[in-house]
């Protein structure tokens, strides 16, 4: 059964949530555009399991393909990273925010408890 997202963020982190994509995302950001075949070599897998991991890595935004005849290129676009890095850096201000104000509480319960 396919794993179906209707969210771009939930398609960024999916393809984010695998050590095999991540690796061709940091080859991409290295090298710049290569192809399938270029992508391929470093690993230990066979071609269609390299296309399937492209494949999701371009449904999310991630990557994108130029076909030059019988080649096709791939290239990082950052776009998608930035919105997750965008929604992580919110939610860490809000949680740090919480966690401040509940020690500010526990700091001046004990300081009710060292008064009585």
């Amino acid at each position: 059964m396919a794993i179906q997202y209707s969210e771009p963020l939930d398609r960024t982190f999916h393809a984010l949530g695998d050590g095999t994509r991540r690796q061709i995302i940091a080859m991409l950001a290295t090298k710049g555009a290569c192809s399938a075949s270029e992508i391929q070599q470093p690993f230990d897998v066979a071609q269609p399991t390299i296309s399937k991991h492209l494949k999701v890595l371009e449904t999310a935004g991630i990557v994108t393909r130029e076909v030059e005849g019988r080649v096709h290129r791939f290239r990082l676009d950052a776009g998608p990273m930035d919105d997750a890095t965008n929604w992580i850096g919110r939610h860490k201000a809000f949680w740090e925010g919480t966690l401040e104000r509940l020690d500010a509480f526990v700091t001046t319960l004990e300081k009710m408890e060292d008064n009585r």
